[in-house]
């Protein structure tokens, strides 16, 4: 017996020997006097052993046999060793057919060993959590995760990952780095589907963060040095936030640890093998991971802004550089030479942009408009500087020989001086 049942055995003792009222004896059980009188007629007929629950040390009625949890942990260990117990029995009920309750089939994985609960495994130093923001597209969450999503059917890829501060919602892309151009991609495509957020929160990687000392120009506007990617969240008007440490942009890092436990498994039983399908995968994954596991944001308005009609988006996400137009009419940028055409003197040593988009377009950018431009060889580069120098060289030869030699009158002023009677005397 428990204490509490040692308790109510001595209160229902008094009852039967009239030492106390059933009414006060329900009252100080917390029970009713009809379950007091229940109590008091079962202590008379079977004695003090009545007091216990009857179904005390039987098994359950909706117990599983013992066949059925040797037949279920035999399929988890063979198919969902490195699952989670909620993620295994659904896969247990959708693709084996065998319906049993998580919290069921975490005790079975405990006690065979398959799987530690999270209270014995090391956690670390805990941290302050971050509020929430209110509203869907206040704020998303960047970053890659570099990853062996395939498990060495195919080759390893990063997962650019986005996640709304506010309600959870996940939006997705396989690359096979994360570089500028796969953050371009993805947050292209990103807000193509939910439109442009107000924030965006990553850490401090090359991409998001240049280490660089601002340039003279931008010295002289007060402005600082931004990499390409902060270049084009400048145009589009969107706030960056870079974190100083992992845990404070912990919600993408959790989410992280879900696709890698979840993701995995469900593209392991798809027999997903290449990008190209790990992407059309993502297209119909996702979708059922937000239904299941995103939240209502506190405030219901959405902050996501459309694309303006008057942005070209094609040339929006691009990369940016500034160079100066050479004396010879050339741009040279990333080892390619560019000759421009319809051109003027006083386009000389001024400071173009080169723009290169997601398509591989070149575009050489002066004073609000695209000039016209060809692209050349550093062979024909050379051919024309070798041909300029052999033009100059003849002209000056031909200046030369038509320069008449001019020789001071006599009475020039200039023969009165020292050096010229020694030279023309």
């Amino acid at each position: 017996m428990s204490k509490e049942e040692l308790r109510r055995l001595e209160m229902i003792h008094k009852v039967i020997d009239k030492g106390m009222k059933q009414k006060d004896a329900a009252e100080l059980l917390s029970l009713s006097c009809r379950q007091v009188r229940t109590i008091v007629r079962k202590v008379k007929r079977h004695g003090d052993k009545a007091i216990v629950h009857g179904s005390r040390g039987k098994p359950s009625p909706r117990k599983f046999s013992d066949e059925f949890q040797k037949e279920v942990i035999k399929i988890v260990r063979q198919k969902y060793n490195d699952f989670g117990p909620t993620f295994a029995a659904e896969k247990l009920g959708k693709i084996d057919g065998k319906k049993v309750n998580k919290e069921t089939l975490r005790q079975w994985m405990i006690d065979e060993l398959i799987w530690i609960p999270r209270k014995y495994k090391d956690d670390g130093e805990g941290h302050i959590w971050r509020k929430r923001k209110d509203c869907f597209g206040e704020m998303i969450l960047l970053d890659g995760s570099i990853h062996d999503w395939l498990e060495d059917r195919g080759p390893k890829m990063t997962l650019m990952a986005y996640i709304d501060d506010a309600s959870n919602i996940v939006f997705g892309e396989f690359h096979l780095a994360e570089t500028t151009e796969s953050a371009m991609r993805s947050f292209k495509n990103y807000i193509k589907k939910y439109g442009i957020p107000l924030k965006i929160y990553f850490d401090r990687h090359s991409i998001y963060k240049t280490t660089r000392q601002p340039n003279l120009d931008e010295s002289l506007k007060s402005k600082k040095a931004k990499t390409q990617f902060e270049k084009v969240l400048e145009i589009l008007n969107v706030e960056p936030i870079h974190a100083y440490s992992p845990e404070a942009k912990g919600r993408i890092e959790r989410l992280f640890e879900t696709l890698q436990d979840r993701l995995i498994k469900e593209m392991r039983l798809a027999n997903i093998c290449t990008l190209e399908n790990a992407n059309k995968f993502l297209k119909t994954y996702l979708p059922e991971h937000n239904t299941r596991f995103s939240i209502p944001a506190k405030n219901p308005k959405n902050l996501h802004r459309p694309i303006p009609e008057e942005v070209d988006i094609n040339w929006v996400f691009a990369v940016r550089d500034e160079r100066t137009i050479l004396n010879d009419f050339t741009v040279q940028w990333n080892n390619r030479v560019f000759l421009l055409e319809n051109h003027s003197m006083i386009l000389k040593r001024k400071h173009v942009v080169v723009m290169e988009n997601l398509k591989g377009q070149i575009r050489i950018w002066f004073n609000d408009r695209a000039l016209d431009f060809k692209e050349i060889t550093k062979d024909t580069l050379k051919h024309r500087r070798k041909q300029m120098q052999i033009l100059l060289a003849s002209a000056k030869q031909l200046t030369k020989k038509n320069r008449k030699s001019y020789k001071p009158a006599p009475d020039h002023p200039w023969r009165h001086m020292p050096f010229g009677k020694a030279l023309y005397m």
